[in-house]
């Protein structure tokens, strides 16, 4: 490696030569492991779930304060998703080339778990708890990971007073947005049963692409919201409309589709689902709702002056509050305690030639630090 074995440009690198594609488990938590034990962390590693969405390696790392100090959590993963063709260097080969380390998860989210190594190490453990909540499967499925781990820290009765989750929120430059909740998130699956027939003879045969058609345009003109203070307006989308005929003169006997709907705080996703369940029965058709995550929100307030005071201390800028994007494992720590998202530029997540500055990599481990630091303080 380029960097001395203690730098988070180290940690990154270290953490980076694992391959860990989702669901991760082994060498990539030894790595973290050897990282944080070092540092007076106790690490418990554990694996829940069978297949198909199992088996989920998960971390959970605590360093004990004094009786009765505060608790501060620093929760991510260590998974990544595929990365794919045509990368300029291999993607679990590490390289640094001028100012930037190249490799997959370099910013989606091993560098920032690298800062927070780093960060944990500047906190004394006479300013209280600290934490570490770390899955292999953020980017999958997600049904063993956080869920595994959140039922874990109330087992022990180690529960956080605050949660920094480190996935990369930053958009032009490092510091600019912090997330502080999250829309929900449904897929829904939809299906219409018909009979089949000769298309010449219509009238023997239930055409089902007909009322599927009918019930996706009603669907589609659903009125949901026109956004809140701090989510933007919920959306439904239709994804998929499968009917898998070969022939052209036959009518089919079924029909499939599926919606994904983002949805802010004025909605739960079994609202949601009742509502297009209604829908669809309306026209004949079945309704299958999956919902993935709930809207949050930690509104503006302490917590968040607190993050944003640590970044303008260290790079003369305040970052934006926003609830954009997709959702993260944050949608369910916010069940524990209030929960804020910080971290890298996400220009090059799940993208080939996913690349950190070295810069960035160094600053946001005195952010964290900082973060850390006020967030124990009586």
């Amino acid at each position: 490696m380029s960097n001395t074995p203690f730098t988070a440009a180290g940690l990154a690198e270290a953490l980076i030569a694992c391959p860990s594609v989702t669901p991760a488990a082994g060498l990539v938590f030894d790595c973290l492991e050897a990282q944080l034990t070092p540092l007076g962390f106790a690490v418990h590693r554990f694996t829940t779930g069978e297949a198909p969405d199992g088996p989920v390696e998960n971390l959970f790392a605590v360093r004990q304060g004094p009786p009765g100090s505060r608790h501060f959590a620093f929760a991510g993963h260590v998974d990544v998703v595929p990365p794919g063709e045509g990368w300029s260097s291999a993607p679990f080969a590490p390289e640094v080339r001028g100012e930037l380390l190249y490799g997959r998860g370099a910013v989606d989210m091993k560098g920032a778990i690298a800062a927070m190594v780093v960060a944990a190490a500047e906190v004394p453990q006479s300013a209280g708890t600290l934490s570490f909540v770390i899955t292999g499967d953020e980017e999958g499925p997600a049904q063993f990971g956080t869920v595994a781990l959140i039922e874990h820290m109330r087992a022990v009765g180690s529960i956080p007073d605050l949660c920094l989750v480190g996935e990369p929120t930053s958009v032009n430059r490092l510091g600019d947005t912090m997330k502080i909740g999250r829309r929900g998130s449904t897929n829904i699956w939809l299906e219409v049963e018909g009979k089949e027939g000769h298309v010449a003879y219509p009238h023997l045969a239930d055409n089902p692409i007909t009322r599927m058609v009918h019930m996706l345009a009603e669907l589609k003109a659903m009125p949901l919201d026109e956004g809140t203070d701090w989510f933007q307006a919920s959306n439904l989308e239709i994804t998929d409309i499968s009917v898998g005929n070969p022939a052209t003169n036959v009518i089919p006997s079924r029909a499939h589709a599926r919606l994904s709907i983002r949805f802010n705080d004025r909605h739960t996703g079994k609202q949601l689902g009742e509502r297009v369940s209604a829908i669809a029965a309306k026209h004949g058709a079945t309704a299958r709702p999956v919902v993935y995550g709930e809207a949050f929100l930690t509104p503006p307030g302490a917590f968040s002056q607190m993050v944003a005071d640590a970044v303008e201390a260290e790079l003369g800028l305040r970052p934006e509050a926003s609830t954009t994007g997709g959702t993260s494992d944050a949608r369910f720590l916010k069940d524990l305690c209030p929960v804020i998202e910080f971290g890298l530029c996400n220009a090059t997540m799940h993208k080939r030639d996913e690349a950190v500055a070295l810069a960035d990599l160094d600053a946001l481990a005195r952010i964290y630090a900082r973060i850390a630091t006020a967030a124990l303080a009586p």
